[in-house]
C-alpha cells in the first residue's frame, strides 16, 4: 500500500505579515498532483491543518476545494486535529464527510477506530489520534498522569488492543500530533510543554508498521518507521535551510517500510543574512538572495540610517530586521530581545525571580508553582477554545 504523508498545512498563516495563501493553494494543487504521479493508494494529513481555532475564511474555502478533489479522485484521506486546530470546528460534519472517503478524527474517545484500508495484501488499519492536551483528556482516556507520555500511552494501549482482536498480519498505522523525543524543532511550533516536559519516547509507538507524525517543521526520521513530514511551506527563518518535502510510503505484505521524499514547490526561498549594512549592500556573493524572502541581521557598531529603505533597494523582500551590533563579550548592552531569545516563558520566569531577589533563584518548590501556572494559563486557553 502507498501512503502520502503530509502535515502542519497551517492554512491562514503568514510569514511576517505576508500572506501564504498563495503558495499554500499552489501546495495543495502539487498534493493533489502527487497522488496521481507516484499513485497514492490514501493521503495522511497528520495534524494543524489550520494556524489557528478559527481560521479565515480564505483558508475555510482552501480546505473546502483541497478536499472536494480528493474525494472526486475516490482516494482515501485520514486527517487528524493538530495542537493548532479547533478539534470541534474540523469534525464538525464528519460524519457525512466520511461517505466521501474523507476521514476526519478529532475526538479522542475514537483513537481505537481505525480507518480500513487494503489492498492485494490485506487489510491496513490506519488509526488517528488528534492531538492530545494532557489536561483535558487524561480521565477519558484513564491515563495514570497529566503527561504527554501517560496520554499517548493511553491512547497507544487502546490501538494495541483493537488490533490484537483484527485478523492475523493487519497491517497498522497510526497518525499522531506531537513532539517525540529525538525531533528537531524551529521556531515557528507552539510551546506544548506540560510539567516541564513536552517530548515522549518514540517507544511509546511500539508495535505499529509506521507512526505519521505532525508537529514538528522539518521532515526528519525518528526511526525507519517513525516519521515527521514536517510543514510544506516555511513558516520561519529558522526554517531556512529546510527541504520542504511529503513522504511517500510503501507499506510491503508483511509491514516493511519504504520511504521516500517528495519535494514540495517553494514559493520563494528564504534566507537569513548576517553583516554590516554595508557588507550586505556590497557583496557580490549576496545576489542569489535578491529574490528570497530575507531576514537581515546587521552588525553594525552604531545603528545606520534608513536600513530597511536601503536593504529593500537591493532585496525587495526584505521581512525581517535585527540589530545585533558586534560587541566585546563582557559588553552588557545586548538588546532585552537578545536577552529573551531562545528562552522558555519558565526560563524568563525563573531569571526574573533571580533579578529581583538579586541573584536567588527559585527553588524547586517554586519551579513547580510556575510550570503549574504557565500548564493552567494553556489549558485554559484549551477549554475556553473547546466551549467556544
Amino acid at each position: 500500500m502507498r501512503l502520502l504523508h503530509t502535515s502542519d498545512w497551517h492554512l491562514g498563516r503568514s510569514l511576517h505579515r505576508v500572506s501564504m495563501l498563495d503558495a499554500q493553494a499552489a501546495f495543495l494543487d502539487h498534493l493533489v498532483a502527487a497522488v496521481h504521479e507516484h499513485e497514492a493508494d490514501a493521503v495522511l494529513v497528520a495534524g494543524d491543518v489550520y494556524d489557528r481555532a478559527v481560521p479565515p475564511l480564505a483558508a475555510v474555502e482552501l480546505f473546502d476545494r483541497a478536499l472536494h478533489r480528493l474525494a472526486a479522485d475516490g482516494v482515501p484521506t485520514v486527517m487528524i486535529s493538530g495542537n493548532h486546530d479547533s478539534a470541534r470546528r474540523l469534525g464538525v460534519g464528519s460524519g457525512l464527510i466520511e461517505r466521501a472517503g474523507i476521514h476526519l478524527r478529532t475526538d479522542p474517545a475514537g483513537c481505537a477506530t481505525p480507518v480500513l484500508l487494503s489492498d492485494e495484501h490485506g487489510p491496513v488499519a490506519c488509526y488517528g489520534l488528534p492531538y492530545l492536551e494532557p489536561a483535558l483528556v487524561r480521565e477519558r482516556l484513564g491515563a495514570e498522569r497529566t503527561a504527554h507520555e501517560a496520554v499517548l500511552a493511553a491512547a497507544m494501549e487502546r490501538v494495541r488492543e483493537d488490533l490484537a482482536g483484527r485478523a492475523p498480519g493487519t497491517r497498522s498505522v497510526v497518525l499522531a500530533h506531537a513532539f517525540v523525543a529525538g525531533g528537531e524543532e524551529s521556531d515557528s511550533e507552539r510551546d506544548i510543554t506540560v510539567g516541564g516536559v513536552a517530548a515522549v519516547p518514540a517507544g511509546v509507538f511500539h508495535g505499529v508498521d509506521y507512526v505519521a507524525l505532525g508537529h514538528l517543521h522539518g521532515a526528519q526520521t525518528v526511526t525507519d518507521r517513525i516519521r515527521y513530514s514536517g510543514s510544506p511551506l516555511a513558516y520561519s527563518f529558522s526554517e531556512a535551510a529546510h527541504r520542504k518535502t511529503m513522504w511517500l510510503i510503501d507499506l510491503d505484505a508483511r509491514g516493511e517500510v519504504t520511504a521516500e521524499r517528495i519535494d514540495c514547490p517553494v514559493p520563494r526561498p528564504l534566507a537569513r543574512l548576517h553583516g554590516t549594512l554595508g557588507e550586505l549592500l556590497d557583496d557580490p556573493r549576496l545576489a542569489r538572495h535578491e529574490t528570497s524572502f530575507v531576514e537581515a541581521t546587521l552588525t553594525d557598531a552604531v545603528r545606520p540610517a534608513d536600513p530597511m529603505a536601503r536593504l529593500a533597494a537591493r532585496f525587495p523582500h526584505t521581512l525581517s530586521l535585527v540589530f545585533a551590533p558586534e560587541r566585546a563579550p563582557e559588553d552588557g548592552t545586548a538588546s532585552y530581545a537578545q536577552r529573551l531569545s531562545g528562552r522558555s516563558d519558565q526560563q524568563i520566569a525563573e531569571d526574573f525571580v533571580a533579578h529581583v531577589r538579586g541573584g536567588s533563584g527559585p527553588d524547586g518548590d517554586e519551579r513547580a508553582v510556575l510550570h503549574g501556572a504557565f500548564d493552567d494559563v494553556r489549558v485554559d486557553a484549551g477549554v475556553r477554545e473547546v466551549a467556544g
